[in-house]
């Protein structure tokens, strides 16, 4: 108990957190789909404030050219599973979490089965067939959505689903047209955006847990060029 308080003492000092919120974060289940660009700041940033449960769904095998902005992945690891790397990292790193390594392409078939266990849902997937699926189902199951995406220098982020707000198909009714998307394999995209967006949204997600404020229906976006942040409500 001294080893846990030591090690998240500089969160536990914090009024708005304490001890209760501590036990909030270690009690929490938080299922991360992706272990990409965007789920390795999740997962750091998660695994580092003691979430209870941390569970990755990825069928991803990692690539060298990952690994200019999937931080959590090493060399050793080229050619495996993105979750048997995502498992090792977090093992070493925080080895009295719980994680659950899920090496699955999500579906209608499986997709509530894994979902059914978890408290909040972070969306760090990388195409809108997924975003849509993962978005359709949490409103199904009830359970929050912490979304995020990112393009080159740009990125945004949103909460969905939580306590009577809106979710994804109300600021995006439909996907855009295959033939319209643009995206990072094509375009590419600087290292550093989806770990400040990663960031964004593992802090999104530790503010639910604990139970922190959350602007509703609002779609914070990041234009990392121009170095401007606004926010958009819908």
């Amino acid at each position: 108990m001294d080893q846990e308080f030591s090690r998240y003492s500089r969160q536990i000092f914090m009024e708005e957190v304490s001890v209760e919120g501590q036990r909030k974060l270690k009690n929490s289940k938080v299922l991360v789909v992706g272990a990409g660009g965007l789920g390795s700041p999740i997962i750091q940033y998660l695994s580092a404030a003691g979430v209870g449960k941390l569970a990755v769904v990825d069928f991803d095998i990692l690539e060298i050219h990952n690994l200019n902005r999937q931080v959590i992945h090493q060399e050793k690891f080229i050619g495996k599973p993105k979750v048997e790397s995502a498992e090792s990292f977090v093992n070493q790193f925080n080895s009295s979490i719980e994680f659950i390594p899920i090496n699955s392409m999500l579906s209608e078939d499986n997709i509530t089965s894994i979902l059914a266990d978890f408290d909040i849902v972070v969306d760090g997937s990388d195409n809108f067939e997924t975003r849509y699926l993962v978005n359709d189902y949490c409103i199904k199951l009830d359970k929050p959505l912490v979304y995020g995406s990112i393009f080159s220098f740009e990125g945004q982020v949103a909460v969905f689903n939580y306590q009577g707000s809106k979710q994804l198909r109300d600021l995006f009714p439909t996907p855009p047209n295959a033939e319209d998307i643009q995206n990072c394999d094509q375009f590419g995209v600087l290292g550093a955006l989806p770990g400040i967006i990663g960031s964004m949204m593992a802090m999104l997600t530790l503010k639910i847990i604990i139970g922190l404020p959350i602007q509703p229906n609002q779609l914070t976006l990041v234009d990392c060029y121009n170095w401007s942040f606004r926010q958009i409500k819908y």
